[in-house]
This record gives structure tokens, C-alpha cells and sequence, in this order.
């Protein structure tokens, strides 16, 4: 249940030029919005497949969970390491990463009935109310604001690589992962953190698009913002199974 994606939001535009100005064709607002359109749609088919898929064989849940953690894994380090494969590579990550978002949510939907509609809908809040916050100025982002947030990613995925390197030795890290209040409040501190990167994906496309950024850097944007859809997504997830619970 440790399915995140912190370190993608560190790495994924750490070695981007974006000074482009010679380049014919360039990136555009309204040209990310509509990759990032296609991305969700695309995570939502495989998704919906999943999970229907899933109800009737059960047994298909876990190979669904692992086509989507290995198989976006590998896609994801390419695109944030290749960023011109991205116009190929973002699609297929999005495909892989509905496989595993439909599997966890009927898994998790199995244990506590509704908490997928919740988290859907709390998802979707959180995007337009830091969109919001971003357009009218309420959040700017500034340098010291943005090492902020990379540095705590940073180290949310130390956290994550740390528990998943235990947990094959069949060690715990105690209380972080658990129900209890230490548990909901790590869980809490991680949707706000994964809720702010929204806000430095909202930021590395308006600079990008203004710096005349290469056409195929909206696939690029598209991706790292459907990166921290889900990871937000998922966070919410744990977060209301633990509150769920305690009930």
C-alpha cells in the first residue's frame, strides 16, 4: 500500500532546458491541457477495465497491481530521464498506470465500499482549489518555495524506498503506515505535499509555454502533472482507508 510517485516530482524537470526560443513549432498552454486530457482518459479506460475485470476474476487483481507498479515504473524513468520520448512513452505510462489504479481501487473499494467515489471527488477538489490558489496568486511560487517542496518530496520517497527495501527483509517501519493518529497525520502531511507539487506543475507549464519550449514538452508537462494526479489520488486512498478504519 506504499504506491506513490514522490520521486518523479524530483526528478522529473531537473535537467530541463527550456530556453527554446529558435524552435518552429512550441509548446502552448492549451496544447498541455489537451495531452493532459488525453493521459487521464487513457489511465481511465485501463483503469475502468481493471476494475471490471477484476470483479469477475478476482484472481487477475495482483497481476493488475504489478503490470501497473513495474510496467509505469520503467515507463515513468524513461520519460523523466528522455523527455523527447515522452510524446510515445506518457501514453503508455498512462495505460500501465490504469491497470493499477483500477485494481487498488476495488481492492481497497472491497474493504471500505465508497471510499473510491470519496476519493475521486476529493481528488478532483484539491486540483481546482490549488489551480485556484495558484491563478489568483494566493500560492506563488518562489524559489524558496519550490526547494521546499522538492526537498520534502525528496525525502517522502526516501521514506517510501526505505519501507519497501525493509519490507523485503520483513521489517516494519512502525506508526507512519499504520491507523493509528501518527499514521493519519503522516498520511495528511503527504496529500498536502503531493497537493502543493500540483502547484510546481502548474507553474513549469506557464513558464515553459512563455520560454517557447519544444513542441513535444507538453507530453512531457501532460506527464509529470498525471504523475501527481495519481500520486495525490493514492495518498487520498490511504488516507481515507485509515480513517475508515478507526470507524
Amino acid at each position: 500500500m506504499n504506491r506513490s510517485n514522490p520521486f518523479f516530482k524530483e526528478t522529473t524537470y531537473a535537467s530541463v532546458n527550456t530556453n527554446f526560443a529558435t524552435q518552429s513549432e512550441v509548446m502552448t498552454v492549451d496544447g498541455t491541457i489537451n495531452k493532459s486530457i488525453i493521459l487521464l482518459a487513457l489511465a481511465t479506460v485501463t483503469a475502468g477495465f481493471s476494475w471490471w475485470y477484476g470483479i469477475t476474476h478476482p484472481a487477475m487483481i495482483y497481476p493488475f497491481l504489478m503490470i501497473g507498479i513495474f510496467g509505469g515504473l520503467i515507463m515513468a524513468f524513461i520519460t523523466s530521464f528522455s523527455p523527447k520520448s515522452s510524446p510515445v512513452t506518457a501514453p503508455i505510462y498512462a495505460l500501465l498506470e490504469g491497470f493499477f489504479l483500477g485494481a487498488i481501487s476495488l481492492l481497497l473499494n472491497s474493504f471500505y465500499p465508497g471510499i473510491v467515489f470519496q476519493a475521486v471527488l476529493l481528488t478532483i477538489g484539491v486540483f481546482f482549489a490549488m489551480f485556484f490558489a495558484y491563478k489568483t496568486g494566493f500560492i506563488q511560487v518562489t524559489q524558496q518555495f519550490r526547494s521546499g517542496v522538492v526537498a520534502a518530496t525528496g525525502g517522502i520517497f526516501l521514506v517510501y524506498l526505505s519501507t519497501w527495501i525493509l519490507g523485503m527483509f520483513g521489517i516494519n517501519i512502525p506508526y507512519i503506515h499504520g491507523s493509528g493518529m501518527i499514521g493519519i497525520g503522516f498520511s495528511l502531511f503527504v496529500v498536502v505535499l503531493a497537493a502543493l507539487n500540483l502547484v510546481l506543475d502548474f507553474d513549469f507549464i506557464d513558464q515553459s509555454a512563455r520560454e517557447g519550449a519544444p513542441k513535444y514538452m507538453e507530453w512531457f508537462a501532460a506527464f509529470g502533472l498525471i504523475v501527481t494526479l495519481i500520486w495525490l489520488y493514492v495518498e487520498i486512498l490511504k488516507l481515507l482507508s485509515k480513517l475508515s478504519s478507526n470507524d
